[in-house]
């Protein structure tokens, strides 16, 4: 044989950076992880595991009735109609093997050519308007990847589509083999993306328990500082992934506990940007697709924290940081790092780590902004529009130079509003809220203010969504003057062709600490004053 073709007999990019084997120590500190994580309720219950097969299972057979219906309107025989197939995959969390409670699931559905992506998102979106199960059902056709959501019997779930150049779709379809990929469209390749970046990631780890627990430790991690947000700048899912499999690549023989402690260590120290890679790169493929490549590709160079995806073809999945949210990172790595270092040696526990965030008490001031629409429906894609471009507003505050950092908290808050006066309609449009807005906190006393109306029908609704940006001002600033960037971004966002000045509008205010309203409270949780002490 010849040993210069000979494949290296490890996973990655580079030799492990050890082999050995658990200490008594770090099983003992393993087993007390698990148990961690079981008090903290990340690990799925029987019941929803079960309702989770079976959603799966319906989606399955509802996929292939659809592409049978459509066939046959599209005057395809009944046998050839029958013979087109269907198949789903799943992806993200579920397909990893670390879904948990109130975790979503997220299934591709693979059609032949002769489906259209019209026609997928039309039938299947008439057909489960009509099923009882469903509820906050929406279909998002202008999404970076187009996507339907919606919840069944209760559980979030996501829907993907991607046809393929195939007359038929047999049960035993693989998306593995590149080949699949030629002569798709860009949004095909990109739905289908998720599916084979998870098989790849799977494919790549030397130990799936180790890998699948220290996943889970890690988005529960991230999660509770509020830095889990692919959207608002941070990591998403796919990259905390990716972080994991390499740490267990360096380590193929470590479990859990020293996987999880190994891993803050390396990522606090990691020389970004260099990138962080489960395989190398496959930059000669005959299809020919851009893959990540900065010698090549000017915008690549900006990547700040690159996390490259497995599966070809190769993309950034960080390109959304900015440099005040690498910064806001890099902070919470240092701080796990301090926390595992007591845990390893037994003067920490693991509930350290899982600490909720200070973000509502760290700050004096925030920048409040407020999305708003009169339909649930509208509402939907324009804060989802507003959301996807926040971090524009962050890296121009980047340029203000009395600004040490802008911190983008990691998701919204959602409101309903029973406006029954017009001053209140403008209040709400001027971000102003009262007792009469409609919350999980105060529905009750709402909906006797709203009986006590007699002139129901002058009740108009209006729906919000409240995203905030921490600010932490440089020491000896004594102005701060943000009009600049913040009406530029209001005429960004306000540049969008579905935009509609009559039932849209958006708000953005500077708000005190002392002004936060209720809502980003937990019940019972008091506002902390602003500390300088991480926490």
């Amino acid at each position: 044989m010849d040993l210069l073709n000979r494949q290296p007999q490890y996973l990655g990019v580079t030799h492990p950076v050890s082999l050995s084997y658990p200490t008594p120590r770090e099983i003992h500190i393993s087993d007390l992880l698990i148990q961690e994580l079981l008090r903290q309720g990340t690990f799925e219950s029987e019941d929803e595991t079960r309702r989770c097969e079976v959603i799966i299972d319906k989606f399955d057979k509802l996929v292939k009735e659809l592409i049978y219906n459509i066939s046959r309107e599209k005057r395809l025989s009944d046998i050839n109609a029958k013979e087109a197939g269907g198949k789903i995959f799943t992806f993200g969390s579920y397909k990893l093997g670390v879904y948990g409670t109130g975790a979503d699931i997220d299934i591709l559905c693979i059609a032949p050519r002769h489906i259209t992506r019209d026609d997928f998102f039309y039938y299947m979106h008439h057909t489960l308007n009509n099923f009882a199960e469903v509820s906050e059902l929406s279909s998002i056709t202008d999404a970076y990847v187009p996507v339907i959501n919606l919840r069944f019997q209760d559980i979030p779930t996501n829907l993907v589509f991607a046809r393929l150049e195939l007359a038929k779709i047999p049960n035993e379809l693989e998306i593995k083999e590149n080949s699949l990929l030629k002569n798709l469209d860009e949004i095909c390749i990109r739905s289908l993306k998720g599916s084979r970046d998870a098989d790849e990631i799977l494919r790549l780890v030397p130990s799936l328990p180790a890998f699948r627990t220290s996943l889970r430790c890690i988005k529960l991690w991230a999660k509770r500082r509020a830095i889990y947000s692919n959207v608002m700048g941070f990591f998403g899912g796919v990259s905390w992934a990716i972080l994991v499999a390499r740490i267990c690549q360096l380590y193929p023989n470590a479990i859990a506990g020293a996987i999880v402690s190994r891993f803050f260590r390396i990522v606090y120290q990691w020389k970004w940007p260099h990138p962080v890679l489960l395989k190398p790169i496959e930059d000669n493929n005959p299809l020919n697709f851009r893959v990540w490549n900065p010698k090549i590709y000017h915008d690549d160079l900006y990547h700040l924290m690159p996390i490259i995806t497995p599966s070809y073809p190769s993309k950034c999945a960080t390109h959304n940081v900015t440099q005040f949210t690498k910064k806001i990172m890099e902070r919470e790595f240092g701080r796990a790092v301090d926390i595992m270092d007591h845990i390893m040696t037994g003067t920490g526990k693991w509930s350290d780590l899982f600490a909720k965030h200070n973000f509502f008490g760290r700050y004096r001031y925030y920048l409040q902004i407020i999305v708003l629409s009169d339909s649930s429906e509208k509402h939907l894609k324009w804060s989802g529009r507003v959301e996807s471009r926040v971090r524009y507003l962050i890296s121009k505050l980047e340029s203000i130079g009395s600004l040490a950092l802008a911190h983008p908290f990691a998701k919204g808050f959602n409101k309903i509003h029973h406006c029954i006066n017009d001053q209140m309609v403008k209040d709400v449009m001027r971000g102003v809220f009262d007792s009469t807005s409609i919350n999980d906190k105060n529905d009750t006393e709402l909906s006797q203010n709203i009986q006590d109306v007699t002139d129901t029908a002058n009740i108009r609704v209006i729906y919000t969504t409240t995203f905030y940006i921490g600010l932490e001002i440089e020491s000896g600033s004594r102005q701060l003057d943000l009009t600049w960037p913040t009406q530029e971004f209001i005429k960004f966002v306000k540049g969008w062709d579905k935009y509609d000045e009559k039932s849209m509008g958006i708000t953005i205010r500077y708000v005190k600490s002392v002004e936060l309203p209720s809502e980003v409270f937990d019940d019972g949780e008091h506002l902390l004053k602003r500390t300088n002490i991480r926490s």
